[in-house]
């Protein structure tokens, strides 16, 4: 009998233990949020969104797709480990949206396609309530699939970009501040930048490919970075995320042909912009509406008006923004965090 009150015990306090540390991980991670505190943990965070819209119409007299479907997907994730004052994130953002429609026997084209990666190491200068980190960065950036111009008619015959065709890398050292978990900016004047390309898509023009020259298919790049970034809670069922990129190229200049003819111009001046903006309306547990928008500047993107099969320009609304790159996206979905 005295055996069992012992084990019982025992299991009681284990338990109490075990709840006194979750409660203990709890308290750290919403202090973590705001503050930088000394303590040795892991704290990992991510939130899974499926959403998908799906049609069909007969003798609809307004008209309209017969039948159509939609699919998207929103993955961000985040590790973060904890040692006193050292500090080691790592943060994945991937996207992933298909179009399907009767209209062209379901072949499926795509509407969104991202895969971001940044891990980031971090030294705290100071005391306890610091907020300045000596750091290291790397970010690579690329796509799941190959993405093709639709409004061609072969469109089918020729990709436009691929898996790891353009690959950014970006290293660079420099200094963080930092206020918890809620916002961080980096600022490096010494930031090396790296582009990947397959030739397949360099060879094509005498002026390359997302800025690697013809028939290459890297890139170096020497430059001053800058990524602040900012997520929060505004809420109990509104979630906000954003983050601004700039990248000024200090060996930027024109580019000629060889006959001397000016491709392209460009300076340490034409600075690379990323805007981003996530919010997230959850209602019902496991359900949210969400509203995206991205916007990218980058001079070795150009715009370039699409043509139909004769030649003409196709009809574009946003034909005023220019070389600005816009990605905008509302989904209902399912959505799940752990």
């Amino acid at each position: 009998m005295k055996k069992r009150l012992l084990l019982l015990g025992a299991t009681l306090l284990s338990l109490s233990s075990q709840a006194q540390l979750a409660n203990v991980d709890e308290i750290s991670a919403q202090r973590m949020e705001d503050q930088n505190i000394d303590t040795v943990a892991w704290i990992r965070n991510a939130n899974i969104y499926l959403g998908g819209n799906q049609g069909m119409l007969h003798n609809w007299a307004a008209g309209g797709e017969l039948a159509s479907l939609t699919v998207n997907g929103v993955f961000n994730g985040n590790i973060v480990r904890y040692y006193n004052r050292h500090i080691w994130t790592n943060t994945l953002d991937a996207n992933y949206g298909l179009f399907y429609a009767y209209s062209n026997s379901f072949q499926p084209r795509k509407t969104d396609d991202r895969l971001d990666y940044t891990s980031k190491y971090g030294y705290r200068l100071g005391g306890h309530n610091a907020n300045f980190y000596i750091s290291g960065l790397l970010n690579a950036k690329t796509q799941f699939s190959k993405g093709y111009n639709y409004d061609l008619p072969n469109w089918r015959d020729s990709s436009t970009s691929g898996f790891l065709s353009p690959l950014y890398v970006l290293v660079s050292p420099g200094i963080e501040y930092r206020k918890g978990s809620m916002l961080s900016v980096f600022v490096s004047p010494a930031a090396m930048r790296m582009t990947f390309v397959s030739k397949e898509y360099t060879s094509r023009s005498d002026v390359g490919a997302f800025g690697v020259p013809y028939n290459k298919t890297l890139r170096m790049e020497l430059g001053a970075y800058m990524s602040a970034r900012f997520q929060k809670d505004l809420s109990k069922t509104i979630t906000y995320r954003g983050r601004l990129d700039l990248y000024s190229n200090y060996l930027a200049k024109n580019t000629y042909d060889a006959s001397g003819t000016l491709i392209k111009k460009d300076n340490p001046g034409n600075i690379d912009i990323l805007v981003d903006n996530f919010i997230a309306f959850k209602f019902f547990k496991y359900f949210s509406a969400n509203f995206g928008l991205t916007a990218i500047y980058d001079n070795d993107v150009p715009f370039v008006p699409a043509k139909d099969a004769m030649g003409k320009q196709t009809q574009d609304p946003l034909r005023g923004l220019g070389w600005w790159q816009i990605k905008q996206s509302f989904s209902l979905s399912f959505n799940y965090k752990f």
